[in-house]
């Protein structure tokens, strides 16, 4: 196996991308592929590497795929070439399937107090955390290490976003008119969960059906118990896998008290 393969998967997992690693595990008689042999099934059928072409191929790829659509991370294979699938080979295969499903990801919409501590225990649960916040004061990688910045305007970065299954989007900008923006910019577009920080009041209630509320009835420590919430969202997902997301909104109370105006 070439390190350039290895180095493809390390791309697509870096992209966010699921796939499935097919791996020959043992063979017997004569095989297209020798144990050590490995091939990445994509979502959308593209395959990276060979495990042997033809009709083994094949049910490799139908194989990943039902893995894909499954809860199962993993399952093992084992085919005879000639009896089961009609190749003239003669041997058998054993392949281990193994699924790679990417981190979700956690955009935040503003880079101030209440964003950075969130980003910061979001991202040790395990999210990969986008931080976007125009004001290049803010938004630096010294308050948040190892996150992806966009300095760019929150709400146009929510309109370009295409969303998706995965994606966790928490609104927490220095401005109500520019949080009302940014969701008025999500909404609509799939996602596995959307919250914003501020009242309920202050929130589009006509589009905005309150559910599941982040973090609302704490006293304290609001960002962690809205990273709890996440991570529940997160894990809510993953026991559906592959179907259809369910939208989380809500709202984080920020304080007992109700403000006005700007915010850091």
């Amino acid at each position: 196996m070439s390190s350039a393969h290895f180095q493809d998967l390390a791309e697509l997992a870096s992209e966010g991308r699921t796939f499935v690693v097919a791996t020959v595990v043992s063979t017997g008689g004569s095989t297209p592929q020798k144990p050590g042999a490995r091939m990445a099934v994509l979502e959308d059928g593209s395959l990276r590497g060979t495990v042997g072409g033809g009709a083994i191929e094949q049910q490799v790829v139908e194989a990943a795929r039902a893995l894909m659509r499954s809860p199962d991370s993993h399952r093992l294979l084992e085919t005879h070439l000639t009896h089961e699938l009609g190749m003239c080979c003669g041997g058998k295969m054993q392949l281990f399937l193994e699924k790679h499903v990417p981190s979700a990801r956690l955009w935040v919409f503003g880079a101030g107090h209440v964003a950075k501590e969130l980003a910061s225990l979001a991202r040790h649960v395990g999210f990969r955390v986008s931080v976007v916040d125009e004001r290049a004061e803010w938004a630096t990688a010294e308050r948040f290490p190892g996150m992806e910045l966009v300095r760019r305007d929150p709400a146009t970065v929510a309109s370009e976003l295409p969303g998706g299954a995965d994606c966790f989007f928490c609104v927490t900008t220095h401005d109500h008119p520019l949080d009302q923006a940014v969701v008025e910019a999500l909404l609509g577009k799939p996602a596995a969960y959307l919250g914003v920080i501020g009242s309920r009041r202050r929130l589009p209630s006509a589009s905005w059906p309150s559910w599941s509320p982040c973090g609302a009835q704490s006293r304290g420590g609001r960002d962690a118990a809205c990273v709890v919430h996440l991570a529940a969202a997160r894990g809510q997902l993953r026991a559906r896998p592959r179907c259809s997301s369910r939208r989380w909104h809500g709202s984080i109370a920020r304080r007992r008290g109700r403000r006005r105006g700007r915010r850091a």
